[in-house]
Parts: C-alpha cells; structure tokens; sequence
C-alpha cells in the first residue's frame, strides 16, 4: 500500500509540475510574441518619423491623405549572390471613419536573378491608395504589380508633376536605403500576413484587423497609427 501511495504521489507531482511548466512555456511564447508587436509598431513609426520629416525629400501629404492604408517595412534585408532576394516583417494600417486601424502584421518577399551580389537593408512605405489595392491585402499573398498596378511615389514637390501611371496606380512604393530616400517600382515583391503573429496577438487574422474588427488599438502598439495621424 505504501509503495503504491508513493506512486501515486509521485504521478501526481509529475502532473503538476507538467502542468506548471506548460504554463509558464505558454507565458514565454505570449510575451515574446507581445514584444515583436510592439517591436514592429515602434520600428514602422520611427521609419515613418524619419522619412516624414527629409526636408523636401518626404511623401507629400496631400498623397498621405488620400492613402486608403499605410504599410512600413523596416530594414528590409536584401541579399544576392547570383539568385537575389528580399525578406522583412512590418505592419499595415488602414484609414476608416473612426482613424487609423491597430496595426496588422505582414511579412514582404520576393526574389531576383541576375549577375548580382551583395547585401543590404531597405526600409519600405507603400501608400495603398484605392479599394482595389485593399483587396489585394485581404488575399493570403498578395503580389504588387501583379494583382494591383504599382508605381514609383513621388517625393517632396514632385506631387504636382505626378504622372497619370502614378495617379491611378493602386499602390505607390518607397524605399530608403543608406540615407537615400526615392519613389521605387517595387514590382515581383509578395506581401503575405503574418497571422501568427497576429492571431497570437490580437486573436483574429490580419483582414479582420484591417476591416476594424480589433477595436481599440492595445496600447503597445498605438504608436503607429498614432504616427500616421499626426501626418
């Protein structure tokens, strides 16, 4: 009887601290994801920031307040050794009647192929500027230039010498690489969500966040739309 006691003992502080370190696996997971958020949200707004704020080098405003939704990639990395590539995480917001949306998280990708090599870090903005290029968001990838027409932005005064291709486009795209800021055709590049890290953090998929369906914006993470109101 007293060794099957001990077993049972033993089972059962087994469970428990089973049980224990689950929780505290799952409190880890939890909290590093709620730091990438916040990571994220405050990496897209300092970019923003800094962009925004080039003298006669910065996305005009009249085109930030036409934009449908904002997307900033920051530190993109690029890397080529003959096959080329393109990979970064950043966050999406988008204009409703109530302000900016909590940002929703997406990763940006693409490839080339050429005599190329190198590597560096690109920050990216895109202006969605259209109900077209919005839908292209809610698809699960979601290639720019493929599904929605892309043009290089234009920078500082040159808003007023805007093409007719650059009007109508339904996204315009950014880049600033080494202290250089310019419109880029960022045409082949994928943008895909990261619902992992969006249903960890907000429990519901990238579009659902987009559409609104999140409500008020956490706090760790309000300095990005925040960012975007101010401009």
């Amino acid at each position: 009887m007293k060794y099957f006691l001990k077993n049972r003992v033993l089972a059962i502080l087994g469970l428990i601290l089973i049980l224990f370190l689950g929780e505290s696996t799952f409190a880890q997971k939890k909290d590093k994801r709620a730091n990438e958020a916040t990571q994220r949200s405050t990496d897209a707004a300092t970019v923003f920031n800094e962009i925004m704020g080039a003298p006669d080098k910065a996305i005009p405003k009249e085109l930030i307040e036409k934009a449908q939704a904002i997307a900033v990639f920051p530190g993109v990395l690029k890397a080529a050794f003959i096959f080329g590539g393109r990979e970064g995480k950043g966050v999406i917001s988008r204009r409703t009647a109530k302000g900016w949306t909590a940002p929703a998280f997406f990763n940006l990708g693409g490839g080339s192929f050429g005599a190329q090599i190198g590597a560096d870090k690109t920050d990216y903005v895109l202006l969605i500027m259209n109900e077209q290029g919005l839908n292209g968001l809610s698809s699960d990838k979601f290639e720019i230039g493929g599904e929605a027409g892309v043009a290089a932005g234009p920078v500082g005064r040159e808003a007023s010498a805007a093409t007719d291709a650059q009007l109508k486009a339904e996204i315009l795209t950014y880049s600033r690489s080494k202290g250089l800021f310019a419109g880029i055709a960022l045409k082949g590049t994928a943008i895909t969500p990261d619902n992992n890290l969006n249903e960890a953090f907000y429990g519901m998929k990238a579009r659902d966040v987009l559409n609104g369906a999140a409500g008020a914006t956490p706090a760790s993470v309000s300095i990005f739309p925040e960012t975007l109101s101010r401009y």
